[in-house]
C-alpha cells in the first residue's frame, strides 16, 4: 500500500516538528514537505499534489482558508484538515465552506491526528470531538458548504483585508500583490461598502471575528 502523502502548513516551526514527529509514527504515511505560509502551500500543492494537506488556520500573508480554498480549486482530489486554536461555530463554518474535510484543534489529544486523516481518506468529514454539537448536528445532516451563508467578499478581497488587518500599507499591499496602488484602493473602497464598515479598526475587528487574521498570534 502506498503511503499517505503529507504537506504540513504551520508558520510555526516548532509546531511543525511536534506534528512531524506523531507522524512518524505512523506507519503508512509520509511527510512530503513543510511550508511557513499559504502561498507556499498552494505552491507546492501543485507541484506535488499531497493526499493530505494539514493546514494552519492562521498565517501571515496567505491564511489557512483562502489557502484551502486556492487548494481545493486547483486540486480537489488533496484533502485539506485545518488546524485552529478555536472552537466558534464561525471559524469551523468557514473552514468548510473552503472546501476543507477535517477540521482539528491545536491542543487536541494526539490520536486525533490519525483519526483525522483516516477519516479524511476515507472521504469522511472530520470535526474535533469538542466543536460544539450545533455544529457538528448541522454537517451530519447535509453536505455542509452548499448551506452556509456566502461570503460578501471576494477571494481577492478576503486577501486585501487580510492584509489590511496585519497592518500593510497600501503601498507595500500594492507591491506585493503586484497590482497598482490605486487597485488596492478600490478595493479596500469595495471592501468597506459590502461590509458596512468604515474605519479601519473596524476591518480589523472583523477580519479577526471571520478567521482572516489573527490577534496576538
Amino acid at each position: 500500500m502506498e503511503p499517505l502523502r503529507i504537506l504540513l502548513a504551520d508558520d510555526h516551526a516548532l509546531f511543525r516538528a511536534g506534528l512531524r514527529a506523531l507522524l512518524r509514527e505512523l506507519p503508512d504515511a509520509q511527510v512530503i514537505a513543510e511550508v511557513g505560509n499559504g502561498n507556499d502551500a498552494v505552491e507546492l500543492t501543485r507541484q506535488h499534489h499531497p493526499d493530505v494537506v494539514v493546514m494552519d488556520i492562521s498565517m501571515k500573508g496567505l491564511n489557512g482558508l483562502e489557502a484551502t480554498a486556492r487548494i481545493k480549486a486547483e486540486a480537489p482530489a488533496t484533502k485539506v484538515i485545518v488546524l485552529s486554536m478555536h472552537d466558534s461555530e464561525d471559524y469551523v463554518a468557514q473552514a468548510l465552506r473552503a472546501g476543507a474535510c477535517g477540521y482539528l484543534l491545536k491542543d487536541s489529544a494526539e490520536p486525533e491526528l490519525e483519526l483525522a486523516l483516516r477519516a479524511v481518506v476515507r472521504g469522511e468529514t472530520y470535526l474535533s470531538p469538542r466543536v460544539s454539537k450545533p455544529v457538528v448536528d448541522a454537517y451530519v445532516r447535509s453536505t455542509g458548504a452548499d448551506r452556509l451563508p456566502p461570503s460578501p467578499l471576494t477571494a481577492r478581497q478576503r486577501e486585501i483585508l487580510q492584509l489590511i488587518a496585519e497592518g500593510h500599507s497600501t503601498k507595500a499591499i500594492a507591491g506585493q500583490l503586484r497590482v497598482s496602488v490605486k487597485t488596492v484602493e478600490t478595493h479596500r473602497a469595495q471592501i468597506m461598502e459590502r461590509l458596512e464598515i468604515h474605519d479601519v479598526p473596524g476591518l480589523v475587528r472583523y477580519a479577526i471575528r471571520n478567521g482572516l487574521a489573527a490577534l496576538g498570534k
